[in-house]
């Protein structure tokens, strides 16, 4: 698997063999499985880079997600996921997220999500203590 993140941007990988579950009536992974992919991947990014303090003070909401489907993927292949904040700014932050088997890039996707207020669920500014989070070596 060939990285796409930038250097300075902080990425995550997750790894695992395609089961049985993940199979439409086709026989290949099922569209919406991808979406759950991103949604599990954007999570344990999260989760591994927030403080619990972060993490209890904060929640992020999916506001859009595009998905360009490449390749296809079958039972037992290995899958491999990439993704890294692209850009963040005010209350929103963009996150790119590969999916790939091998070497062969199966799906991109660029979600837009917002940072609410745990508490409230309103909009939060996202500031520089999460910003920091996502950002690599300069």
């Amino acid at each position: 698997m060939t990285s796409k993140a930038s250097n300075n941007k902080v990425s995550f990988t997750y790894s695992f063999k395609v089961t049985e579950e993940h199979l439409d009536t086709l026989n290949h992974v099922n569209n919406i499985v991808y979406l759950q992919w991103v949604q599990d991947i954007s999570e344990k990014h999260w989760n591994s880079l927030a403080t619990d303090q972060i993490r209890s003070a904060n929640v992020w909401m999916a506001l859009r997600h595009e998905i360009d489907y490449l390749n296809q993927a079958f039972l037992g292949d290995n899958i491999s996921i990439l993704t890294w904040i692209e850009d963040s700014a005010g209350v929103k932050s963009i996150r790119i997220v590969h999916i790939y088997k091998e070497d062969i890039l199966l799906t991109k996707c660029k979600t837009t999500w917002v940072l609410l207020d745990s508490q409230t669920l309103k909009p939060k500014r996202i500031d520089k203590t999460i910003l920091d989070l996502f950002a690599g070596p300069n």
